[in-house]
């Protein structure tokens, strides 16, 4: 059996939120954050690992009770990359993982039976990196083995694991209408208000 990590990245500023913090965002019960634990853990209830940068005192208060692992990571301002490259570095130092399965904490209708899908996709295929189409481009959220670590740790800026994405040996899965991602304020009162959550 694969020990799979996953790991949530929510270290980014919101800039585009004017001054919402994003991850605090109320959804269903809970926030866009939490509910992204939420989704994960129900995946795998002892293996999820946040990423966070900005806000991080702040975040960190409303998500004390979870059952996860928090990685501070001070040189978020770089970019996704480097927030990737920061946690898949923690994950390789533990020498446990045999691949990490990396999420958005800003795409809520990523859900467990999703998660759940890529899951056994690579299950049936390790070789392959797993991730998740969308109508022009492929992107996370995204399977990789361990044998893509030492790229992962690699990457540097905001351009996340694109590259890796779109040069290697890829199965796509299709979420359908889960692919949505909150990145303004008036995106999430849009998707607030037609899911009435």
């Amino acid at each position: 059996m694969q020990k799979v990590a996953i790991l949530i990245l929510a270290a980014g500023t919101s800039s585009r939120m004017k001054d919402k913090v994003k991850q605090l965002l109320p959804w269903q019960h809970t926030t866009l954050l939490g509910h992204a634990i939420a989704e994960a853990k129900k995946v795998t209830k002892h293996d999820v690992f946040v990423v966070l940068g900005a806000n991080t005192a702040l975040i960190k208060s409303h998500i004390k009770e979870e059952e996860i692992t928090i990685l501070e990571h001070e040189h978020w301002k770089k970019g996704l990359g480097s927030s990737i490259a920061f946690g898949i570095t923690h994950l390789n130092s533990l020498n446990f993982y045999d691949a990490v399965f990396i999420l958005l904490a800003d795409q809520p209708l990523i859900d467990a039976p999703f998660l759940g899908r890529m899951l056994k996709e690579y299950e049936c295929d390790t070789t392959k990196i797993i991730a998740t189409k969308y109508p022009n481009n492929k992107g996370v959220p995204a399977i990789f083995a361990k044998e893509y670590f030492d790229d992962l740790i690699n990457l540097t800026g905001d351009t996340g694991a694109k590259y890796l994405i779109n040069t290697k040996n890829v199965a796509c899965i299709d979420p359908k209408e889960k692919s949505v991602d909150i990145d303004t304020w008036e995106e999430y009162e849009r998707l607030r208000d037609k899911l009435k959550v």
